[in-house]
Formats: structure tokens, C-alpha cells, sequence
């Protein structure tokens, strides 16, 4: 029986008409035959190392199928800085097309800017001058990827001088859910970081409560609810083994607007309880309400005796971008009184935040470059398209990793460190998930790898790059 959210209108799933958009796959060649080399078509990264000093079945549809160094110099007078109109800072390049000098000269730009605003060497005029000058030169909306990324780059440098690293300006926009909608859709078939944590948790989480009678799910940040989709098409599909388990799942919200308040979460909600009748899979939703600051409380939850507990926590593009490290810990510290069967943790591989300010700034550059590279891979010829998914996931995403790592927010390690030395043991990868990740990345261009970096986790990454992980942990009270 499908139970539904209390005092909730009826679901319009008109309201979903976000065409899918088809992917050229390419079949992989075997992993011995690989050869992963570093990118970039436009920046030698090593060279700039730094010393440490709508509708919802399309939806849901969509996700189940598918080195040469570089001489740079500068003459004396790049290095006057009495006016505006002496600071140029451009690089002059040998043996380079224009696009790959114009590439080199924004990432320049974009290191002084930032060593400007060294908490070591705070120099915010010459940094603004820098960035007026940046501004002037790209657009995120055309240019190259080197360019739009730059433009990102400026906006979110821009910020933290307006806000003096302590918030988020003007540069914070809420999107049209029509806009978010489509873009979470391209997202989807221009690359697997969707599909890769989702199937690799689902495919945890299936093996975990293989014989339970009642699941609970709660999940951090639900999003559009599609993984959850997934989820349940994988259980009422099975053909041996025990009757489908009734299905629970408990939202995070907050207090607001954005798209984890608590309206958003009750749109999803309504829809996932449309999709489980629609299918015959037994199901209730709930929310749990977040204080204010995002601190996350067990005791406010409805928990059912019986009931085999699942901790989602997907951290990675394009969940949400303005997360805080403290709000992240109460979730995961707190989860560890429910003692959960199952604990799912998504993350992104880097930047990390040893180092300076300007280290940890080209790590976060490195890590974008990447993603974006990867992005114009799956849609070479369809620049709106990537545009789109730009605008509404990767510029704030962008602005809220500067913004961490200016403030030098968050841990030194990965979230699984931290899962680690609170106790939960990890849970192994199973050799069918590992093949899943596989036979996912056949679905997209050549240039994606997957990795078992530990015993409990996979590992997305584009080319030499590490992108993304999935790991599986465990209470140390269900052994």
C-alpha cells in the first residue's frame, strides 16, 4: 500500500516535460589498453605547481539507460603597478595557437588575482584591479571552456572581496526549476556523474537489506528523488528472493526557499509516491526539518521498530552547492546513534585543503578544468547545452568551493576519513557493483575510469584526474 504525505495536493505530472536528450556512446577499449594522460588541450598543469608557502518517467528512463612545457615571460613594465591601465600581466607564449595563449594568459590573471588576496599578502586593491581586467576579457555564457570557466573563476573571486570571504553576494541565483529540471536532465546524458553514485549506491544499499521486510532511507539531499526511482524499479524487479520490502524514505529540508526547502522536498515527495503506485512498490515519504544552521537531530525522526536504517549522502555535483562541513558532520555523526545498516557516502575526490590559499585555488581550477573538459566531450557540438548545465550547477558550486577553501573550511581529509575515525567500518564493494561502474562508463565517451581505491570504494575520474567517489560503510553495532 502507497502511503501519502500528509496534507499534500494531488501530483501534476505535467508539470514534467523536459525532453531527453540522446548520447553517442563509445565502447571502451580494454583497461589494459588505456592510456589515462593528463589534461589539458589548453593548460600544462604541472607547470603551474605551487609550493606549499519534467517528466518524471523520462526522467527516471534516462537514468536507467543509458605535454609540452610552455615558456612564459613577462616584461619589466607588466610589473608597474602605479595605475589600473599598467596592470596587463600577459604572458607572452612561444609555439602556441591563440586560443591556447589567450588560455594561458586567464590562468595567470587569475593566479595573481588570487595570490593578491593571500591571507599572507592581502593586496585586495590589486586584486580588484585584476579582476576588472578578467572580467573584461571572458563570458560565461561563449569562448572557449578555459574562458567560461574563467569567467566563473572571476565571478566567484569577486565575491569573496565584496563579502570578504564570509558569505555569498549577489552572485548566488536561484534558478527557474524548468532551468534545473533541464539541466539536471543534460546532465544525465553529457557525462555518468549522476548515474555512477546512484547505481553504486542502490547496488549497496540492495545487497545490504536483501532480506529486511521494511527499509528507511534518509537521505541528506533528495533532489529531483531519482535515484530513489531507481532504486525502487530495482526492487520490485527482482524474481527471486524475498517479497518487495516497504520502502521509507525521509527527506532533509530547510526552513526557506532553494532547493532544499521544505516545499521543494514536498514536490519531490509527490512524486515519488506517484511513482510507487505507479509501479506497485509499497512506500511512505517524510521530511525531517533542519534548524536554521543545519544542525541534524535523530530524535527528530519517525522511526518504526523493525525497520533496517539506510544514511544517504550524496555530496557531489550536482547535489547541493552551499553545503557546510558542520552541517555534513551532524548528519553523519548523528546517523551513527541510528546505527544504520548501510551508510552510502558520494564526495568528490579534490580539492583538498592542505596548503596556502593560492595552492589550494589552482587544485580547485585543476579540478574544474576537468569537469568541464569532460562535459564538452559528451556534447562537443552543443555549446547551449553545456551552457545551461554551467549556469545553474557549476557556477555556484564554484563560488561555494572558493568560498571554503578561502576560509580554509572544512577537513583536511575526505568524508570517508572522517566516517572512518568515528567508528563505521567500511563495507566491500561487491564484484557485481564494480562491474556496474564498468559497463556505465561504456556509455559515455572513452575518456572516463574507474578505480577500487579501497576495499570499500570506487572511483570516478576523467582521464588522470579523479573526479568523484562512491563508499560503503557500516555500524560497528550490526557486525
Amino acid at each position: 500500500m502507497v502511503m501519502a504525505v500528509d496534507e499534500l495536493p494531488e501530483l501534476d505530472l505535467s508539470d514534467f516535460t523536459t525532453s531527453s536528450t540522446t548520447n553517442s556512446s563509445t565502447t571502451p577499449e580494454d583497461d589494459h589498453c588505456r592510456s589515462w594522460g593528463d589534461w589539458s588541450p589548453v593548460v600544462d598543469w604541472d607547470a603551474f605547481s605551487v609550493h606549499p608557502h519534467e517528466n518524471f518517467h523520462e526522467l527516471f528512463e534516462s537514468e536507467m539507460d543509458e605535454d609540452t612545457d610552455k615558456t612564459v615571460s613577462y616584461s619589466d613594465d607588466d610589473q608597474n603597478l602605479d595605475s589600473p591601465g599598467a596592470l596587463m600581466i600577459e604572458p607572452v607564449v612561444d609555439g602556441h595557437s591563440d586560443e591556447d595563449t589567450k588560455g594561458l594568459r586567464l590562468v595567470h590573471l587569475l593566479m595573481a588575482a588570487a595570490e593578491a588576496m593571500n591571507s599572507d599578502n592581502k593586496s585586495h586593491d590589486l586584486a580588484a584591479v585584476i579582476l576588472v581586467r578578467l572580467k573584461d576579457l571572458v563570458s560565461t555564457s561563449e569562448g572557449t571552456n578555459m574562458e567560461r570557466l574563467a569567467a566563473y573563476f572571476t565571478q566567484a573571486l569577486r565575491n569573496l572581496l565584496e563579502t570578504g570571504g564570509g558569505g555569498v553576494s549577489h552572485y548566488k541565483q536561484h534558478h527557474h526549476r524548468t532551468d534545473v529540471l533541464a539541466a539536471f536532465q543534460l546532465l544525465q546524458d553529457m557525462s555518468p556523474y549522476v548515474k555512477f553514485g546512484h547505481f553504486t549506491a542502490n547496488q549497496a544499499i540492495i545487497e545490504a537489506v536483501t532480506h529486511e521486510r521494511r527499509v528507511h532511507i534518509i537521505d541528506y539531499d533528495i533532489m529531483e528523488g531519482i535515484q530513489w526511482a531507481s532504486l525502487m524499479q530495482a526492487l520490485i524487479s527482482r524474481k527471486d528472493g524475498p517479497p518487495t520490502p516497504h520502502l521509507r524514505i525521509t527527506a532533509l529540508s530547510l526552513p526557506g526557499s532553494g532547493r532544499r526547502s521544505i516545499s521543494t522536498v514536498q514536490e519531490t515527495g509527490r512524486r515519488l509516491i506517484a511513482f510507487a503506485a505507479s509501479i506497485g512498490q509499497p512506500f511512505s515519504f517524510h521530511q525531517c526539518k533542519l534548524d536554521p544552521n543545519e544542525t541534524f537531530k535523530p530524535t527528530a525522526l519517525k522511526l518504526v521498530r523493525g525497520e533496517a536504517i539506510v544514511i544517504n549522502c550524496t555530496l557531489h555535483l550536482p547535489h547541493f552547492s552551499y553545503r557546510s562541513p558542520t552541517s555534513v558532520a551532524s548528519f553523519l555523526s548523528g546517523s551513527k546513534t541510528l546505527n544504520p545498516k548501510v551508510v552510502t557516502l558520494v564526495e568528490e575526490e579534490g580539492p583538498r585543503l592542505e596548503g596556502g590559499f593560492v595552492g589550494r585555488f589552482m587544485d580547485t581550477l585543476h579540478n574544474y578544468s576537468a569537469v568541464y573538459d569532460s562535459l564538452e566531450a559528451g556534447f562537443p557540438m552543443q555549446g547551449q547545452s553545456r551552457a545551461l548545465v554551467e549556469r545553474v550547477f557549476l557556477g555556484p558550486r564554484i563560488l561555494g568551493s572558493l568560498a571554503r577553501v578561502y576560509r580554509e573550511e572544512g577537513q583536511s581529509g575526505s568524508w570517508g576519513d572522517w566516517l572512518s575515525g568515528a567508528g563505521f567500518h567500511p563495507i566491500n564493494i561487491s564484484f557485481a557493483n564494480h562491474c556496474q561502474a564498468k559497463l556505465l562508463l561504456g556509455l559515455f565517451n572513452d575518456g572516463y575510469r574507474v578505480e577500487e581505491s579501497a576495499t570499500n570504494k570506487l572511483v570516478l575520474g576523467w582521464k588522470s584526474r579523479r573526479l568523484l567517489s562512491a563508499s560503503i560503510w557500516g555500524s560497528s553495532l550490526c557486525d
